[in-house]
């Protein structure tokens, strides 16, 4: 490990020590903020997970219930009863903390309407169901979408500190170590070279 270049003097060996001791306390509060970041990274993960399985399985069945109503009647027909959609909702955007990470927090809003915006008579109880699986995924969709961002984020902020971590743990701690080590080093041999020169002048002046 290189020795950083400095004066070895008892000023720069303190200042030098007050580093020490503020690296190493950093050191460990990032690796214990790390520690916590990816206990709940785990935790979203395997939420993304489940709710990834839930909302793609439930998409598929709408989409099939979807494919089964075009089948049974006149696609023009299908198509013209969904055209004009009466539901609607909102999505509000904003953000939240997560071990000091801003990450998105969505809350959708029912602005209520009708669920099926046509005449039962001239559609399948297919595209009912349809609709009715589309209606119920869409919660799950937003939860998807903000999991899934949060982890993102997530696991770019403990690959930072995984970096930090490392460069403090392998290059700046053990560098002021060893510099410290040097100075000290140095300040014993200038005091024994002094005790001897005292030791000499004392020799002179007694003969």
């Amino acid at each position: 490990m290189a020795i950083m270049n400095v004066n070895p003097t008892r000023m720069e060996m303190k200042r030098l020590s007050e580093r020490l001791k503020t690296a190493t306390r950093g050191h460990k509060l990032l690796k214990d903020k790390t520690d916590e970041m990816i206990r709940r990274f785990i935790g979203l993960a395997e939420e993304n997970k489940r709710l990834r399985e839930e909302t793609e399985r439930e998409l598929c069945m709408a989409l099939t219930a979807f494919s089964e109503a075009r089948a049974a009647a006149d696609a023009r027909v299908t198509e013209e009863a969904i055209l004009m959609p009466s539901r609607s909702v909102s999505l509000t955007c904003s953000t939240r903390k997560v071990m000091g990470v801003d990450v998105p927090a969505m809350e959708v809003t029912d602005n209520g309407g009708e669920l099926y915006p046509y005449s039962l008579l001239t559609t399948t109880p297919k595209l009912d169901a349809s609709l009715r699986g589309l209606n119920d995924v869409l919660l799950k969709l937003v939860q998807l979408a903000q999991t899934e961002k949060t982890c993102n984020m997530l696991a770019e902020e403990i690959e930072k500190n995984k970096r930090r971590v490392n460069a403090l743990e392998n290059i700046m701690i053990p560098q002021l170590t060893e510099t410290i080590k040097y100075i000290r080093m140095k300040l014993d041999e200038s005091e024994r070279a002094a005790t001897v020169r005292l030791m000499k002048v004392k020799d002179i002046i007694d003969s």
